[in-house]
């Protein structure tokens, strides 16, 4: 089959975002064709520095391949007039500054699209440009309070209990990115930029909808957490029960898992059980509906009853531990996952992008490299400049 290039081959990104939002959106603008430029401070963005610590280098490195690195002192005046330059020259800049931070610095979304009235400026913050709460400090932890994740998350009779992934963050990168080949789309037909914000707090709530649905139906009160069970307490059976080595995940969607559920169980007598005929039925008796599939469960092996259920379409998954999805075989035979021999951090597993384009060329992953390792191929023979004078800003801590 013939191949094209990949989507966004020619578009050019100045990347000055730090740690997840605003660097997953940069790899996924990376790995569909963008040639993205990630320009850091002199110690490094703060994942960067993470690395020090040995476990912390995986993050850095999954976020920034496929992007050259340069350094540039934005307090300086030489370092603001050259990210003029750069910005004049690129398609896209995305930064995750505090709001208002780069406009202080001159070269907010307004001084540099009167340069370059193409140029799409991309920002992301924890609660937006705008609004009472734009001057919060946000990270994942304090954005999953404010906007209510925490406060769901957990079981009943215990405390909140953050979620394990930076859902936060991560949503607000998955945002970003749609908001910025939104932008793009709309220059084709315009042939101009526009400032495109993607806030964390608004990022996450659409996710909320089960529990949302909850105060709806509760007149406005806060429902109880709930522990592995939906979130609306609108499935039966829907939970994490015990296997004799770990745990599965089983949900029954509709009568028919459940009819085959009790079947596989060896109790299709109580398929004309009241308790259990309906989903109303199954929700009001939860407790023997999970006492009853966990005393199945509970003797077997989790790979064992995912593979039983499995083979007669009713919806579960063993629990499985970070190495075993890193080893995962379905998602290494899919490009998903790679094995790389990382030049800094040695042998390590890195994702490619989940958006898979179909009939382009799949980008394959390139390791980040050393803070300013692309100095030369970027000051120099992308932007122009020539040799003596990046020396010249070198010398001077510019670059």
């Amino acid at each position: 089959m013939t191949t094209t290039a990949p989507p966004l081959t020619g578009v050019t990104v100045i990347d000055l975002s730090h740690v997840y939002n605003g660097p997953y959106a940069t790899f996924l603008l990376a790995m569909a064709g963008a040639h993205v430029i990630k320009v850091e401070p002199h110690g490094g963005e703060h994942l960067r520095r993470r690395a020090a610590l040995g476990g912390p280098a995986l993050p850095f490195a999954m976020l920034n391949s496929n992007k050259q690195s340069v350094k540039l002192d934005l307090k300086s005046e030489e370092g603001k007039e050259l990210l003029r330059a750069m910005a004049a020259k690129a398609d896209i800049l995305v930064e995750n500054f505090t709001p208002g931070a780069m406009d202080r610095l001159g070269v907010g979304a307004a001084a540099l699209q009167a340069e370059n009235p193409r140029l799409i400026y991309a920002s992301s913050s924890g609660y937006g440009l705008s609004g009472p709460y734009r001057d919060y400090p946000a990270m994942d932890l304090t954005v999953q309070a404010m906007s209510g994740v925490l406060g769901i998350t957990g079981f009943p009779d215990g405390p909140p209990v953050k979620t394990g992934p930076a859902v936060c963050n991560f949503f607000a990168g998955v945002h970003l990115y749609g908001g910025i080949v939104t932008a793009l789309y709309e220059r084709e037909r315009t042939g101009r930029g526009r400032l495109v914000e993607v806030a964390m707090l608004e990022a996450v709530y659409a996710s909320l909808a089960s529990s949302l649905g909850m105060v709806h139906s509760n007149g406005g009160h806060q429902p109880q957490r709930t522990g592995n069970h939906h979130g609306g307490m609108a499935e039966a059976p829907y939970n994490i029960y015990p296997a004799s080595d770990g745990a599965v995940a089983i949900i029954g969607v509709g009568d028919v898992h459940f009819r085959t559920l009790l079947d596989i169980m060896g109790h299709p007598e109580l398929r004309e059980d009241p308790r259990f005929t309906t989903l109303v039925a199954r929700v009001a008796h939860m407790a023997e509906v999970d006492a009853l599939i966990s005393a199945w469960t509970s003797v077997r092996p989790k790979q064992e009853i995912a593979d039983t259920l499995l083979a007669r379409r009713v919806p579960c998954a063993p629990v499985r531990e970070l190495p075993e999805v890193m080893n995962d075989a379905h998602l290494h035979a899919r490009g998903a996952l790679e094995r790389v021999d990382h030049p800094e951090y040695g042998p390590m597993v890195l994702q490619n992008s989940p958006i898979v384009y179909h009939g382009a060329e799949r980008v394959t992953i390139s390791p980040s490299g050393a803070l300013g390792r692309d100095t030369m191929a970027v000051y120099r023979d992308w932007l122009g400049l020539d040799g003596a004078e990046v020396d010249r800003l070198a010398a001077a801590g510019v670059i």
